[in-house]
């Protein structure tokens, strides 16, 4: 079976189960925890490795998040450590957050200029984008900087791109002037 295979219905469960029981923010939470957790290469390298024992991950596991976590997370991590599943811990994770976003209607979009907005710049490009039936009715803005854009702004969401940076348009002159219909080949 595929990692992301594994990865969806593993979340999906922990969504499922962290709604029915009515604790979706704090699994939430715990996850988005994990996660920044998770960042750390020595410890994302141990919940690989397989020349480390099950047993001792679980240690590690335990002593790390024991009274950080919800109940519910940590019975969730728990039956991932024992059906040795914890070399998949970080795609659930990102999977999980994943399908929450979805679940709360949440778009993630990026916001890239060349200089720093005023903030009345930035929340009239998060209303344009609520009004408009593209996003899902909330969203989590970030912004960038990128000098090498020139001017203008670069927006992505989901699987969507609308570049109208100044960056962009001088490259497509540049390859409408190399194309150059009017000039004939001898």
């Amino acid at each position: 079976m595929s990692v992301a295979r594994i990865a969806s219905r593993y979340a999906k469960s922990l969504i499922d189960l962290s709604v029915e029981q009515n604790q979706l923010e704090e699994v939430y939470g715990d996850i988005t925890y994990f996660m920044e957790v998770a960042k750390n290469r020595d410890f994302s390298l141990m919940l690989k490795s397989p020349i480390i024992k099950s047993d001792l991950k679980k240690n590690a596991f335990n002593a790390l998040f024991e009274n950080k976590l919800s109940k519910l997370t940590n019975s969730f991590f728990d039956i991932i450590l024992r059906k040795n599943r914890e070399k998949y811990m970080v795609d659930i994770g990102r999977t999980f957050l994943e399908q929450y976003k979805a679940y709360k209607q949440v778009s993630s979009v990026r916001l890239t200029t060349a200089k720093p907005l005023s903030e009345a710049s930035v929340q009239k490009i998060k209303e344009t984008l609520l009004s408009s039936s593209k996003t899902n009715k909330n969203i989590e803005l970030e912004t960038f900087i990128n000098e090498d854009i020139l001017g203008g702004f670069v927006i992505e969401w989901d699987d969507k791109l609308y570049d109208a940076s100044v960056a962009h348009k001088v490259e497509l002159l540049r390859k409408e002037f190399n194309k150059n219909e009017y000039i004939k080949n001898f």
